[in-house]
């Protein structure tokens, strides 16, 4: 059996107040503790807390960016791996479809538009502190709730491991 690494795609705003900032590091630590690879859009807020909690403990990043090159999307310092697609927000369906699972982090707009291309695509999907749906014809189960990092890092690989990923 072929040994490859999961990766997990963690999405949220670009602005994030501290307690938001907190989480997605801690995410990041769990996330790297577990020996997964981060997948983020590679900008400020979230996606920068994200990657620095996962270098912090000596994981992976990578930052799929908006821009041509990093003078027009500068990444985060800890983006080890940046990707720049050239795609600006249309960016956002590589982000959530580079994870095996996707963890939702609060979030703005290009947030939700990630978690739609999560749930079109049928990735598991984690919210930890994110938007809420509430409409007829919606399976809002579909996009599973965490209590904390932890948990949301530990139902994130639990989903990934059912689809088959090693």
């Amino acid at each position: 059996m072929m040994n490859s690494t999961m990766i997990i795609a963690v999405i949220g705003g670009e602005e994030a107040s501290d307690e938001v900032d907190r989480l997605a590091e801690e995410v990041g630590r769990e996330l790297a503790k577990r020996g997964c690879t981060v997948v983020c859009g590679g900008g400020d807020g979230v996606m920068e807390a994200v990657c620095r909690g996962a270098r912090a403990e000596g994981g992976h990043t990578i930052g799929i960016l908006p821009g041509h090159n990093a003078d027009e999307s500068p990444p985060n310092q800890y983006v080890e791996f940046p990707i720049f697609s050239g795609l600006g927000y249309a960016r956002n369906s590589m982000v959530a479809l580079s994870g095996q699972a996707v963890i939702a982090i609060d979030g703005a707009y290009g947030t939700l538009s990630e978690i739609a291309y999560a749930l079109i695509h049928d990735r598991p999907l984690i919210g930890l502190d994110t938007w809420h749906f509430a409409y007829p014809g919606h399976d809002a189960e579909r996009l599973v709730r965490a209590d904390s990092p932890q948990d949301a890092v530990e139902k994130a690989i639990a989903a990934a491991q059912r689809r088959g990923v090693p």
